[in-house]
């Protein structure tokens, strides 16, 4: 009778502690990272915008099916990340939904997607001396309060193997994600001004990246015109803007526009440039005589870059790893467009050790000029830089498309890496600094406050082209159908500008990714299928065969 009592004293102090524990763990939950690169610690900036959400913020996925193994990871990737979501905001809701899974309306399906511009992924792959193709949409939509944006899951790049992309693809989805839930639960606080008026880009030109940053910031055009009439209102306007974007001026800037410029700059102001010492414009080489000549332009801001710290030169670099240019081949109705290397196209790489360009695509150029940096206290960041292999060309030059068809003499380039995008950082002491003033300025400042200025030494780089009266995509290239890296750059540049550095950090993030070596296991998959079928086979029947053999001798005996 006593045991019978001690067993259920025991058994009931068993269920009391269970049922202890699962209230103590429902009550203080807690998810562990156990990974060694942290991939499902979420930074502090995606919680902070997380919290935002006050009302339901919906999440559709279409990366379901039947996946190949590397897509498999990134929709396992993609849902333990929309987990950690879910943890600390029970309002985010989550469909997943196979597209392709209604084979009757799969046409009508695959055009839709399209067009809301979920553009597919064409897998192809070799199986048993076969090759088959497969769509995929590696895509979502975020939905907020009646605004919908849709989230890319893969980070395509056409010079990259697939497992490469997916490693960049994974180190990118918390950013896509945060971005996208930014845009959705944040109202805009900071102004962009684009500076017009002196012969800068047209607005057909810079579009597609004004649509990219527009989510973000308020955007407006500002011209410095009045600046002849009434400076000191000017300034007084330039002021209220956050940030000033200058893309491709071809007109040189006044005294008092410059007076204007450098007081906004002193006042902590930030700005973009995007100008080159040299004008050469590739639509001007398709003419009846397919050249035209470089020629060096004064904008008359030598000393306003100079005072700050940098110097865009006078010439042109040519680079032997560079982009293509279409070129007419045959004629009449054969004639085709054909890619040809083009050394006026500079494919700029990123400096890894800063977050506007880390673990982005190469940034492609166009007629780029070389950037010296001057010491002074301002710290200077390289952010693009051509490749070993260059050739500097002073001004004058008559360049021709022909010269594409001549193979260039290697020897000559050799004056190594050249500085295309350039960062200045700090307290900026003004041009006009013990200087009579061109026009009489309140509370005129000779030293600034603390500010930041992007320098890149050629406009193209934010010049998107132009088909049939329509923009397209910055960066997409029409004859080879590749992406560089220029909008990733540029968006990456105005964030840190604004200081909305949070965003660029994530972007950083690194992961290690283990994959399997798909043609090592085409290889040896005979051998491993004999290893893991056959030989378990084999072995049993071995043992089989042996134990009948002895226990029949036993029993013989």
């Amino acid at each position: 009778m006593k045991n019978r009592k001690s067993k259920i004293i025991h058994i009931a102090t068993v269920l009391v502690a269970i049922i202890a524990l699962n209230i103590i763990g429902n009550s203080m939950f807690k998810r562990f990272d156990l990974t060694k690169d942290k991939r499902y610690t979420l930074s502090e900036t995606s919680k902070s915008i997380i919290d935002l959400a006050d009302t339901p913020l919906i999440i559709d996925i279409f990366l379901e099916g039947n996946l190949p193994s590397e897509f498999k990871l990134l929709q396992i990737e993609t849902k333990q990340l929309i987990e950690e979501f879910q943890t600390l905001n029970p309002l985010i809701k989550v469909n997943y939904i196979d597209p392709l899974e209604d084979e009757a309306n799969r046409d009508n399906i695959i055009r839709e997607l399209t067009k809301t511009g979920l553009e597919p992924y064409v897998n192809s792959k070799k199986v048993s001396g076969k090759i088959t193709q497969e769509l995929i949409f590696p895509w979502g939509f975020a939905s907020h309060k009646g605004r919908t944006i849709k989230i890319p899951l893969f980070k395509k790049s056409v010079t990259e193997d697939l497992q490469t992309q997916m490693t960049n693809s994974i180190q990118q989805l918390e950013y896509n994600f945060a971005d996208a839930f930014d845009q959705l639960t944040k109202e805009k606080s900071k102004t962009i001004a684009v500076l017009i008026g002196n012969g800068q880009l047209g607005d057909l030109y810079v579009r597609d990246f004004l649509k990219t940053i527009q989510p973000y910031y308020n955007l407006a055009p500002f011209t410095l015109d009045s600046v002849a009439s009434n400076p000191q209102t000017t300034l007084n306007q330039i002021k209220q803007y956050d940030l000033l974007i200058s893309a491709k001026p071809s007109e040189a800037f006044t005294e008092n526009e410059k007076l204007v410029l450098d007081q906004y700059t002193m006042s902590g102001g930030k700005s973009l440039w995007l100008t080159e010492g040299v004008f050469m414009d590739r639509d001007s080489l398709y003419n009846d005589s397919g050249s035209s000549v470089s020629i060096a332009k004064d904008l008359n801001l030598n000393d306003f870059f100079f005072q700050y710290g940098a110097r865009i030169n006078q010439n042109l670099v040519k680079d032997l790893y560079s982009a293509p240019i279409p070129l007419a081949i045959g004629e009449g109705r054969n004639t085709q467009f054909q890619p040809v290397q083009w050394q006026y196209s500079p494919l700029a790489s990123s400096n890894s050790n800063h977050p506007i360009s880390d673990n982005i695509d190469l940034v492609k150029f166009d007629f780029a000029s070389q950037i010296d940096t001057l010491k002074n206290d301002i710290k200077k960041t390289i952010l693009l830089q051509s490749s070993e292999r260059t050739k500097l060309e002073g001004p004058l030059k008559t360049i021709s498309l022909s010269s594409v068809t001549q193979q260039p003499d290697e020897k000559n380039y050799n004056q190594g890496k050249q500085t295309l995008a350039v960062l200045l950082e700090g307290e900026f002491n003004s041009v006009y600094k013990n200087r009579v003033l061109p026009f009489d300025v309140e509370n005129f400042q000779d030293n600034g406050q603390p500010a930041k200025m992007i320098i890149i030494s050629d406009g193209d780089v934010i010049k998107n082209e132009v088909q049939r009266g329509r923009s397209l995509q910055l960066g997409f290239e029409r004859i080879t159908g590749r992406t560089f890296g220029n909008k990733e750059f540029l968006l990456n540049a105005v964030n840190y500008l604004l200081d909305d550095t949070g965003l660029i950090n994530i972007r950083t993030k690194s992961v290690d990714i283990a994959f399997l070596d798909s043609d090592k296991v085409e290889k040896q998959k005979s051998t491993w299928q004999f290893i893991n079928i056959a030989l378990p086979l084999l072995l049993l029947g071995v043992f089989g065969f042996i134990f009948s053999y002895f226990r029949k001798r036993k029993y013989n005996k």
